[in-house]
Parts: structure tokens; sequence; C-alpha cells
């Protein structure tokens, strides 16, 4: 059994509120056992770019309130490749780095995957405002970005009330509806579409018609970026059937703000607790998993039983939303 000594972190893939907390833990996790720690920056891109900063605890102080990653994210094409990640290894092995905890999504972990598959000793860490890690109930950053697709759908509402007025709002997520749902439920939206459960334009009109004649004052559709009904494809089709409606209707589409902002403290705990939860598999062994949160226990999973899925954002909630928004 090998002897843990120095270990390396990174963040990947998108930035979300809470990553920093996980690099804290990391980095203190790892120091209470003796260990050495060295941050990478500018995620798998810094692998390959040499670029290795030593981590002491006062280095990931004052960091567990901020959004996005003090050690950085960057694409990196070339890490796919062979000699790609037989660089990024060359580079580990220079430092006489040990283990790797990369923190990230997805892309992130099947990068991870990668890694493990060549031998060296990889935990990946979930952190993506998607939600759609399979293996995890809940990833790093993704209440934040909930709250604040909230926060958007409580003052439109408000001046939706006040001019009579509809809105359809989009907000981030790709190709998994995570954030549209649970906002929009939360948020009391008329309606919801989501990648998993597609709706037509039409149907979107007919439910904000409906709000109209049951006498609401204003309407919300909340619209995930991956779903098929877009708002572009939304509006259109109100532009042709205008007056049927009933509602004046306006788009917010709230991009990358869902993605920044201070971490609630849902997200520091989760990510303090997956953290160090990382360093804790590390020392008893454990190789090439993710340390994920299932029915609030900490669990591990195969990376490679993670590469090329992703959970879906479960649609049978829309019947609900749909009940309360009468």
């Amino acid at each position: 059994m090998q002897t843990m000594k120095k270990i390396a972190v990174l963040t990947s893939g998108g930035d979300a509120p809470g990553m920093n907390a996980a690099v804290r833990a990391v980095t203190r996790g790892a120091l209470s056992k003796g260990w050495e720690v060295m941050g990478v920056h500018n995620g798998y891109a810094g692998l390959l770019g040499d670029e290795f900063q030593r981590l002491q605890a006062r280095d990931v102080g004052g960091i567990v309130h901020l959004g996005g990653t003090v050690l950085g994210s960057a694409r990196c094409p070339e890490f796919v490749q062979p000699h790609g990640r037989k660089q990024a290894l060359g580079h580990l092995a220079k430092h006489g780095i040990d283990a790797l905890v990369v923190v990230g999504g997805n892309g992130s972990q099947s990068g991870s995957a990668s890694l493990a598959r060549e031998g060296f000793a990889v935990v990946g860490v979930p952190s993506t405002i998607d939600n759609d890690l399979y293996g995890n109930d809940v990833s790093i950053g993704c209440d934040t970005a909930i709250n604040i697709t909230l926060e958007a759908i409580d003052r439109l509402r408000t001046t939706a009330s006040s001019h009579r007025r509809a809105f359809a709002v989009e907000t981030m997520g790709r190709n998994c509806g995570y954030i549209a749902l649970m906002a929009g439920i939360a948020g009391g939206a008329e309606v919801i579409a989501l990648p998993e459960q597609e709706l037509e334009p039409a149907e979107v009109a007919e439910r904000l018609r409906a709000a109209y004649q049951r006498g609401k004052t204003h309407a919300l559709a909340v619209i995930a970026e991956g779903a098929r009904c877009g708002v572009h494809e939304l509006m259109q089709y109100y532009g042709a059937h205008r007056k049927s409606i009933g509602f004046d209707l306006r788009v917010t589409r709230l991009g990358h703000v869902v993605r920044g902002g201070i971490p609630s403290a849902a997200d520091r705990v989760l990510a303090t607790r997956l953290g160090a939860a990382a360093v804790d598999t590390l020392a008893e062994s454990a190789r090439g998993v993710l340390v994920g949160m299932v029915r609030g226990d900490i669990v591990i999973t195969p990376l490679e039983e993670i590469t090329g899925r992703t959970r879906p954002a479960d649609a049978s909630l829309l019947e609900l939303a749909r009940v309360m928004a009468i």
C-alpha cells in the first residue's frame, strides 16, 4: 500500500460557488495528516503547463466565502489526447505528487477517469451548478445557482404583476433542467420547460393564456437553456399569436450571472464535507472514485461508472408545479 506524502488539487470546468471551500477543505484536511499539498492553477491546462503552487493553511484562509475559484479553470483540448495526459503525468511525477483531487463536473471527472486508467491515484469531487453528475445527489454550486435564479424570478414577478405581464426566464443548466425545475417550483412558475420533458411553444403559450383567463395579474415561464422549447422559439410563437395569449410577454435570460455569486451556507458546508472526504478516501487507499453525497451520506462511486452518464432532473415534479400554479 502506497504511503501518501504529497497530493495536488485542481478545479476544472465551469466555476461553481463553493469550489474555494472545497480547495480549502482538501488543503487543510491533507495538512492535518502531515501531507504536502500543491495547488494546480487553471485546471488540466495547468497540469500540462506545470502551473503548481505549494499550499499552506494560510494560503487558503479567507476564501471559503468567495465565489468562483482562486485556482482558476480553463479548457484544455490537449488533455484529451494521449500525449497531453503523458505530459500531465510527467509534471505530477516531477513534483513527487502521489495523488490528485479534481473538483469539477462531468467533463472534469471524465478527465479524472482517464488519469485513473493510466494508473494514477485520483479522487473526484462533484462541483457543477447543473447538478447532473451520476453517483451524487447534490453537487457543489447548485444550491447557490438555484437561489440566484429564484431571486431573479421573485423580482420579475413584482414587475410582471405591476404591468400585468408574463415573463419567460431562461436559466443555465446545459442539458439538465435541475436549476429551472427547483427554482420554478420555489418561485411559483406557471410553466417550467426542461430538456427531460419537452414542451411545445403552443403548450407553454396555452398555460400562460389559462393563467390570464383565471384572472392572474402575472405569469412566469421558467425555461432551462437546454430545452427544445427555448425562449427564441417561444417568442417566435408569441409573435404570431400575440393577442390570443392575453399577457404581454417579455424575456429575461439570466446567463452566467447564475454561475457567479457568494456561495450559500449549504454549498460551503457541502464543499467542506466533500473536500475533507476526498482526503479521507485517499488515506484509506481508495483510488479512481468520485466522492459524492447520496441521501445525506458520503458515498464513493468508481469514476468508470460515471463517465458518459448523467443524472437527469426529476421531471415527475412538474406535476407538482402544475398543481401549485392553479
